[in-house]
């Protein structure tokens, strides 16, 4: 499977990098785009789930880092002030 990292700039000015086992991902964000920080979680979890399960489908078990990615973008995610955070893509 083709895998791919996504870089993103936090609502602090922070940056970080994200891997995901399957290019899915390209289709839940668009590089340069900013996202609010509800909208980017959401589309964090539909979109590294559905690569998680694409690797199950494949070699009979999910994606174990695809799962870490989330729980670290859901942990550093809740640092911030949802109302005015946004995050952008890279």
């Amino acid at each position: 499977m083709p895998e791919v990292t996504f870089d993103i700039v936090w609502p602090d000015g922070s940056q970080e990098q994200f891997y995901s086992p399957s290019t899915v991902v390209n289709q839940y964000f668009q590089t340069g785009k900013t996202y609010e920080l509800q909208d980017f979680v959401r589309r964090s979890q539909e979109s590294l789930n559905l690569a998680s399960e694409r690797v199950r489908q494949r070699y009979g078990s999910p994606c174990s880092m695809a799962i870490a990615q989330l729980r670290k973008i859901e942990t550093k995610a809740v640092q911030f002030d949802e109302a005015a955070a946004q995050v952008k893509i890279l």
